[in-house]
């Protein structure tokens, strides 16, 4: 006779009423438009395979499928609609600390703690360059948008340009005083926006090397930064309006930060100034991004959780306990409704939205 102990009863039954909950409380999703989309508990899929910390997710741009990386040095390729695991790609020789596609995808790039970028070849899944130049972890890898060049940030505290064509470092970028944690190049590829241990954010012009503005609204590690699209541009204004109805309409650009001092910030890099800042994580923040519609901001953090925050009012509209433990990242898709997010747990988890 199987003997079921009261806690857990007691938690299955929490979790039914809570499912039960959602899925009376949340909108269909013809009620539903796309720009309102979040995720819902509980978790579609749970895709099990790394051996060790998962440390990025990310959609492809173009066909059903994500792919993860992790500090057992794999990057794994799942259908996210299905659930199914696809295949491995094996290469690097320690931790795998960043993936990222370029627009077509038909390239991926991946950076590693054993100082290596690769380039892989998604169509026949081969590594077709492995670059070479960094003097320490390489912890983040971003194309420009034409895919023409890449992006890398390293604990040598250096931020480095290479050409993909051909695997050559073109522009060194230095200036961090602490680990480089993450670089990104903004939409129109002519500024990197980086983060670092040294508390600070820095933007920098592409063409000539320059670092033309220092952020120092943190005051802990800044573990991610992020471009703002162009549809988060009015909405932005709405909010700055709200709290200063004088406030000049601003172009931007718009830059996210997320730090380990559990903040979440929004910064005018026209003007250098914090505009949002969101406090309610219970730890370090790990990744803050704009929703698709650029109405929400979506982050996951230390505490556990994957968050929405609806910026225009400052406030956490929906937390959802994510993982048993970090949420060390997270992907919106840009066109499905579907969410994400990779943990310390070893799995990452494919949300739905509606």
């Amino acid at each position: 006779k199987a003997v079921v102990s009261t806690q857990s009863t007691g938690d299955l039954e929490s979790k039914v009423s809570e499912t039960v909950r959602e899925y009376e409380g949340g909108p269909t999703k013809k009620e539903r438009s796309a720009d309102s989309w979040i995720p819902r508990p509980p978790e579609r899929y749970c895709l099990t395979g790394h051996r060790m910390p998962v440390t990025r997710v990310i959609f492809h741009p173009v066909y059903n499928i994500m792919v993860s990386a992790s500090e057992d040095g794999s990057i794994k390729v799942w259908d996210y609609e299905s659930g199914d695991f696809e295949r491995t790609l094996k290469g690097h020789t320690d931790a795998v600390n960043d993936i990222a596609f370029e627009s077509s995808g038909k390239t991926l790039a991946s950076c590693s703690s054993d100082l290596t970028i690769r380039l892989w070849d998604f169509v026949g899944f081969e590594c077709m360059k492995t670059l070479h130049g960094h003097d320490h972890t390489v912890s983040s890898v971003s194309f420009g948008p034409s895919g023409d060049f890449l992006v890398s940030a390293s604990r040598d505290k250096s931020i480095k340009v290479w050409e993909v064509s051909t695997g050559y470092c073109t522009k060194t970028l230095q200036g961090h005083r602490e680990w480089v944690r993450q670089a990104v190049v903004s939409p129109d590829g002519k500024l990197i926006a980086s983060g670092s241990n040294d508390h600070s954010i820095r933007v920098w012009e592409i063409a000539t090397k320059e670092c033309t503005l220092e952020l120092r609204e943190h005051d802990h590690v800044v573990e991610c930064v992020a471009w703002a699209q162009d549809n988060c541009t009015s909405h932005i204004n709405e909010c700055v309006q709200q709290e200063n109805p004088r406030a000049v309409k601003s172009e931007g650009p718009f830059l996210i930060s997320g730090s380990r001092d559990k903040t979440i910030k929004v910064f005018d890099v026209s003007t250098g100034f914090c505009i949002i800042s969101l406090i309610g994580h219970d730890n370090w923040v790990r990744q803050a991004i704009f929703h698709p519609s650029g109405k929400f901001i979506v982050s996951c953090a230390d505490d556990k959780t994957l968050r929405v925050w609806d910026y225009k009012n400052r406030r956490c509209t929906k937390t959802i306990n994510a993982h048993e433990h970090f949420v060390t990242c997270l992907d919106f898709h840009r066109n499905a409704p579907f969410v994400i997010t990779g943990s310390v747990d070893q799995q990452c988890k494919v949300w739905e939205c509606r």
